[in-house]
C-alpha cells in the first residue's frame, strides 16, 4: 500500500499543473502523479518525424496571465518561443474570408453581404434555446446557414440544436451591427477571441516538459487506474494500490464515475477528431496560420499550417476531421480523400507527400447541453464530498483553454492548503 497526501490521476497539463501548484504551496505533502500513458503530457504531445515538429493537434497557447506564461518559459531555458500575430482565413465559396465570418461579411460577393446584414437587421428576437437558435437569434439566418451551422456541425459532428446557447462560452466571437460595419473601415481587424499566439519551436510538449521540471519524480507512467473506493480513499491500479487524503482527477468525467462505481448519466456525449499531420517536399501558401472550411463536401473542417509559424522551407500541416463518436473510418483511405481535398482547395499544389502521422482524439470536443451542465455540477459536488476533485477540460466536461486548466488548478491548489 502506498499513502500519499495529494494523488493525481493523469498526466497532462491540468494532472501536472495541479501537482506543481500543491508542490508549491505544501513543499512537505507526498504528491504522486498516476499517468496510464508511457508518456506525459496527454493530448499535448509532440511528434517528430523526418525533420517536421507535429503536435497531436494544433496547440498553440494563448495566454492571458502573463505570470504563468513567466512561470512556464522561466523553465524551458534555451526554448525559442515565438509570438504569432494570428492570420486566419475561412474559405468559402472559392473566395478567403477574414476571420471571424460574422464581423467580415462585407468580403462576400455584394448579393450575399447584403442578405447577410438584411437577415442580421431582422434577426428573431427573444432568448435562444439552443446553440443553433442562438446563432440565428443574435446573427440571423445568412451569417448562421453560409458558415457558423455548417463548419460547427462538421467540427461538432452533432446537429447544433442540440446543445446549449452558451456551449462555447467566450471562445464565440460575438457581434453586433456596430461590430460588423466598424470593421469595414479600411485598416479594421478582428481576428476572433486570440489575436496573438505563441509556439516553441520544440512544439507543445516543451510546455509539458516544462511543467515536468520539478516534479518529474513523483509521476509515474504506464500505471493504470483500476478502480476507486470512495469510503476508503484508495486506488486500485494496474501496479498497487495506493490510499490518499486527496484525489485531483482530469481523465473524462464518465471514466472517472465509471471507477467510482456510479453508472453516469447518459447527459454525456462527445465527439472524436481524426487529426492528420502531413509534412510535404516543399512550401505552400504563406501568410496564413489556420484556415477554415464551412464546404459539407470536403473532409476537414480546419487545416493548419506549422512551416508559417517560423517559415520553413516545407510545408507542415494538420488537417482536423470531426467524427461522431460511433464512427469508424479507414485511416489510410481516409489520408487519400484528404490529400485530393487539400489538392482541390489549391494547398497541395503537386507536392509530394514525404511523412505523416495521424491520431485519433477521443473524446475530442465535449457536447455542452442543458443536462450535461445540471450533471456535471451534480457529480463534481457528489465527488467532491469525497474528496475527489475533477478537473480541466474532460474532468469538467467544459470548452476550455489549455491555460484554463492552469489557472483551474491553482485555484484548487490554493482552496484545498487554505482548508487545512
Amino acid at each position: 500500500m502506498t499513502d500519499v497526501d495529494y494523488l493525481v490521476i493523469g498526466a497532462g497539463v491540468s494532472g501536472l499543473g495541479f501537482a506543481n501548484w500543491i508542490r508549491e504551496r505544501e513543499p512537505t505533502a507526498s504528491v504522486l502523479v498516476l499517468e496510464r500513458e508511457a508518456e506525459a503530457g496527454g493530448y499535448c504531445r509532440t511528434i517528430l518525424r523526418d525533420g517536421f515538429v507535429w503536435d497531436y493537434s494544433g496547440h498553440f497557447f494563448h495566454f492571458k496571465h502573463p505570470e504563468i506564461e513567466a512561470w512556464l518559459r522561466a523553465r524551458m531555458p534555451g526554448q525559442r518561443i515565438e509570438t504569432i500575430e494570428k492570420k486566419s482565413f475561412i474559405r468559402y465559396a472559392g473566395r478567403d474570408i477574414d476571420f471571424p465570418f460574422q464581423k467580415n461579411i462585407h468580403q462576400l460577393p455584394q448579393a450575399e453581404f447584403i442578405e447577410c446584414l438584411y437577415d442580421l437587421f431582422f434577426r428573431p428576437a427573444g432568448e435562444p434555446t439552443s446553440f443553433g437558435d442562438m446563432l440565428v437569434r443574435r446573427l440571423g439566418r445568412g451569417i448562421t446557414e453560409k458558415f457558423l451551422r455548417p463548419y460547427n456541425e462538421k467540427l461538432y459532428a452533432t446537429d447544433l440544436d442540440t446543445l446549449d446557447p452558451d456551449a462555447m462560452g467566450r471562445f464565440f466571437p460575438h457581434a453586433d451591427i456596430a461590430d460588423i460595419i466598424g470593421n469595414m473601415k479600411p485598416g479594421a481587424k478582428d481576428g476572433g477571441y486570440n489575436a496573438t499566439f505563441t509556439y516553441p519551436a520544440g512544439g507543445a510538449i516543451e510546455y509539458v516538459k516544462a511543467l515536468l521540471q520539478d516534479i518529474e519524480g513523483v509521476v509515474a507512467l504506464n500505471e493504470d487506474v483500476r478502480a476507486i473506493d470512495r469510503d476508503a480513499h484508495e486506488v486500485t491500479t494496474s501496479a498497487r494500490r495506493v490510499r490518499y487524503k486527496h484525489l485531483v482527477s482530469s481523465t473524462p468525467l464518465p471514466t472517472l464515475l465509471h471507477l467510482c462505481g456510479i453508472t453516469p448519466a447518459t447527459a454525456f456525449t462527445s465527439n472524436k477528431v481524426l487529426v492528420y499531420n502531413l509534412g510535404f517536399d516543399r512550401k505552400g501558401p504563406r501568410g496564413v496560420h489556420w484556415m477554415y472550411f464551412p464546404d459539407r463536401s470536403l473532409s476537414f473542417y480546419r487545416v493548419g499550417w506549422y512551416d508559417n509559424i517560423f517559415d520553413a522551407d516545407r510545408m507542415s500541416l494538420y488537417v482536423e476531421i470531426g467524427l461522431r463518436h460511433d464512427e469508424q473510418v479507414d485511416i489510410a483511405a481516409t489520408r487519400e480523400r484528404v490529400l485530393a481535398d487539400l489538392a482541390r482547395e489549391k494547398i497541395v499544389d503537386g507536392h509530394r507527400l514525404i511523412a505523416h502521422h495521424d491520431v485519433v482524439l477521443d473524446p475530442a470536443y465535449v457536447h455542452i447541453t442543458k443536462d450535461s451542465l445540471h450533471w456535471t455540477a451534480h457529480y463534481k459536488r457528489e465527488l467532491a464530498a469525497h474528496d475527489i476533485h475533477s478537473v480541466g477540460r474532460y474532468g469538467g466536461w467544459t470548452y476550455c483553454s489549455i491555460e484554463d486548466n492552469l489557472v483551474e488548478t491553482r485555484a484548487l491548489a490554493s482552496e484545498l492548503t487554505r482548508a487545512r
